[in-house]
């Protein structure tokens, strides 16, 4: 059986990524993993066919850039010592641009990761149409196995409790 010491979460600094970044953190401290959490800043080129406002792109992404690399320095600093007790070997971050899913694939090789343990949004009809599914691509693509985590379950629990 394959050893999990290497795992990638991709995040989007929401409310639902932490969730999921706990129960990665909860996951790699359960095998001694250290924890990879990423966040991809996706391409302009990926809106070809959309309005795009005439503006100067490369200061543009330039700036996005800074500002997502300020957020994920932001997040690291509020969570990495829950995720250490959480017993996770280490806690990393990076800031990727591209294609999402094509950066978290590509990541995950050049890391030799062992698992990725990612959130679902659950587009549906036009969005789902339009972006795809992000975890979609991945599970299908990925050199290691791939967890979904419906960030929406706390809410089904909740309900449950209600119930009772």
């Amino acid at each position: 059986m394959q050893e999990i010491q290497t795992i990638i979460t991709p995040i989007d600094f929401s409310d639902n990524a932490e969730m999921i970044a706990e129960s990665a953190a909860y996951t790699a401290g359960k095998f001694g993993a250290e924890l990879h959490l990423i966040f991809v800043v996706q391409n302009f080129e990926d809106y070809s066919g959309f309005f795009v406002p005439p503006v100067n792109l490369p200061n543009l992404e330039e700036e996005l850039l800074k500002s997502a690399q300020q957020r994920m320095d932001e997040f690291i600093a509020d969570k990495k010592e829950k995720y250490m007790e959480a017993g996770a070997a280490a806690v990393h971050s990076k800031v990727l641009t591209g294609d999402v899913s094509e950066e978290i694939l590509q990541h995950a090789n050049d890391i030799a990761c062992d698992l990725i343990v990612m959130g679902t949004h659950g587009y549906k009809g036009l969005e789902r149409i339009m972006f795809g599914s992000v975890a979609d691509k991945v599970v299908k693509n990925a050199c290691c196995p791939v967890m979904t985590i419906n960030p929406y379950r706390q809410v089904c629990e909740d309900t449950e409790d209600k119930k009772k």
